[in-house]
């Protein structure tokens, strides 16, 4: 995978979680102490997050952290 596919990637699971649990992009942004447009910019494969970005986002969805990456092969 290219570096845009897997960003792209990280960011349509990151919406499919966000959305499974029936949250905006604002509720989830505040669930992990972030930008409300760093999510959405997530969301769009815009923007590589951090470690600590994706941590705070499973938090917030509660899963655990590799649950976020795991379809990144």
């Amino acid at each position: 995978m290219q570096r845009q596919e897997i960003l792209k990637a990280f960011g349509k699971h990151l919406r499919e979680l966000r959305e499974k649990r029936g949250i905006s992009q604002e509720k989830l942004a505040e669930l992990a102490d972030l930008h409300r447009n760093y999510t959405g910019l997530l969301e769009r494969g815009g923007s590589n997050p951090t470690l600590l970005a994706i941590v705070a986002l499973a938090a917030a969805l509660k899963v655990r952290p590799y649950k976020l990456i795991e379809r990144l092969r």
